[in-house]
């Protein structure tokens, strides 16, 4: 689910800002964007995210001022040196000493010449109770938009397990005649036969090839599995927003898809196949709806 949060807190020694982002994922990741050392401490943003959000991209980004820096810039005299005498020989043996100025006037770029004291240190011990407590507020904030997003998203999947259900609803009123229609459908061509060639079929017969059709085309427990699983379905959907049902609504859809293509295959009847592609023209909106749904 997408959503936003964002929280701040300064002391006399940091001012300090968190922004998270949540796009949908089917898994949890989680990067961390900001000023050093931040970035590295990817583990333990993970750590606390991991407690509130289960699935999503969340991108954390950073803003830290301190109030006295703790870093001071310093050349590299050695490495400097260095460079400054591989370039002057270059230009000694190619003939071109005039090229020096113009080259070295590019050093300061290059790695290890400009460094800055402290910069590849940790997070300080001291700070990293209030990191924790702006990223606690920025989650709740996050989660707050998320919900709202999750509140909407479960309408729509009710929605669409109501219309699945009131399809299912159809196809048992028109189930008792199926079979009927093809009893009168096989009747009318046994007549047919009969006037054409002036031959005889037994009763029996015709009851035996009846029978047979309506055992190849019974539905009733893909029917009556069908409708498990979507009370099922509402069931998680009404629940996931006190403990997440994201991968339980996965494996019901899963079910539900298989019962569906059953039914279709089987029904012998257009209504009821017209049905069953209604069917799974909802199932498709709901499998990709829950692929956000933690």
């Amino acid at each position: 689910m997408t959503g936003s949060g964002e929280a701040q807190e300064s002391t006399p020694d940091l001012s300090l800002s968190i922004e998270l982002r949540s796009v949908n994922n089917r898994h949890l990741k989680i990067v961390v964007r900001g000023s050093d050392p931040f970035p590295q401490l990817e583990a333990e943003f993970e750590r606390v995210i991991r407690k509130t959000v289960r699935r999503g991209s969340v991108h954390v980004q950073v803003r830290a001022t301190r109030s006295t820096p703790s870093t001071e810039a310093k050349l590299n005299t050695t490495t400097l040196a260095v460079y400054l005498k591989q370039i002057g020989q270059v230009c000694s043996e190619n003939g071109t000493p005039e090229l020096l100025p113009h080259l070295a006037s590019g050093l300061l770029s290059l790695p290890g010449i400009a460094t800055e004291q402290g910069a590849s240190r940790g997070l300080p011990d001291d700070d990293w109770p209030q990191v924790e407590r702006v990223l606690n507020a920025a989650l709740v904030r996050l989660q707050k938009a998320r919900q709202q997003e999750g509140q909407a998203m479960a309408d729509e999947l009710m929605a669409q397990n109501g219309a699945m259900i009131a399809d299912l609803g159809r196809v048992k009123e028109l189930i008792p005649g199926v079979t009927v229609n093809y009893r009168k459908r096989i009747m009318e061509r046994v007549r047919q036969a009969v006037a054409e060639a002036g031959i005889t079929i037994e009763p029996d017969q015709l009851i035996r090839e009846v029978a047979i059709f309506a055992d190849r085309t019974d539905v009733s427990e893909e029917v009556m599995r069908l409708s498990a699983h979507a009370e099922q379905f509402a069931e998680l959907v009404i629940k996931g927003a006190v403990d997440g049902a994201g991968r339980r609504l996965e494996f019901v859809v899963q079910e539900m898809g298989r019962e569906i293509n059953t039914l279709g295959s089987k029904a012998g009847d257009v209504a009821i196949s017209r049905l069953v592609v209604e069917m799974k023209a909802a199932l498709e909106k709901v499998r990709e709806l829950i692929q956000n749904v933690e």
